[in-house]
């Protein structure tokens, strides 16, 4: 098999259903190696099953996927290697420190010895938690728990980041910090990062491409500045999700703070 590094993640009549419920219908698209790429649509568009299926957690009902080269269904293992993943619930442990969380993460990714720790180091410096890293986690504000978590999902280098509302929760201070971090990993090691968002500045600050899901189907592909001109001369992000979705938007804390924020968003898309 080639495996393209070209294409980063494609999707060809990706299909999932649930006991006669279609939460995702059709599905083909590609994302270029290099890019930061936002999937949009409101609860229930198919979201969070599209990541779920692009990262093995979730197998489709038909259809077909491959990230990083690796077909998602014939080479879960691969694909595995090559992504990183932050979910939206909460996935640092609040008991444990900062430190503990990224030496937990680095031995499930199997990094061993010296060239283990110099990957943690490396990834406090770059999450800018150098003086909270021996602190624990339930001490953290939701920024600096958001930074670790990228930090744990990027330690071994992943060709693909896939997260999951990144910044639920946060306020915009801390929600811009991330945006940097994420657009340094693009800018500095070519990461190629999926995100799903509800925030349409978010998607228009980060995102070089798009794609906003509406009922489980794709609606429209493309970049941020084409989709607003295709909307109306005026037009904003949130008049390109109104159009294309049908739908209307709407969201700062503490390690409990975004426990509850992210546990009270569990939905389908």
């Amino acid at each position: 098999m080639n495996h393209s590094k070209q294409v980063a993640i494609a999707t060809t009549d990706l299909c999932k259903h649930f006991n006669g419920f279609t939460a995702l219908e059709g599905l083909t698209l590609g994302v270029a190696s290099g890019l930061i790429f936002g999937l949009l649509g409101p609860n229930g568009a198919g979201k969070s099953t599209t990541i779920k299926i692009l990262t093995t957690l979730l197998d489709a009902s038909s259809g077909s996927a491959t990230v990083a080269g690796y077909d998602v269904a014939k080479e879960p293992l691969q694909v595995r290697r090559h992504i990183g993943y932050v979910p939206q619930m909460l996935s640092a442990d609040g008991a444990l420190t900062g430190v503990e969380n990224l030496r937990l993460s680095a031995s499930l990714y199997g990094l061993r010895g010296a060239s283990r720790e110099t990957r943690i180091d490396e990834a406090i410096a770059f999450s800018g938690l150098r003086e909270a890293a021996g602190k624990l986690v339930r001490t953290y504000s939701g920024g600096m728990i958001r930074r670790l978590e990228i930090a744990q999902a990027t330690l071994h280098m992943p060709e693909v980041l896939f997260l999951d509302e990144p910044t639920i929760g946060l306020d915009p201070v801390a929600r811009r910090t991330v945006w940097e971090r994420l657009q340094q990993l693009r800018g500095e090691r070519g990461t190629t990062i999926l995100i799903t968002t509800h925030d349409m500045e978010e998607a228009d600050v980060l995102c070089d491409e798009l794609a906003i899901l509406h009922q489980g189907r794709l609606a429209v592909i493309g970049k941020p500045a084409e989709l607003k001109v295709q909307v109306g001369p005026e037009a904003t992000l949130d008049d390109v999700f109104v159009h294309f979705s049908g739908a209307v938007l709407d969201y700062g804390g503490n390690y409990r703070d975004v426990r509850e924020s992210r546990g009270t968003i569990r939905r389908l898309g």
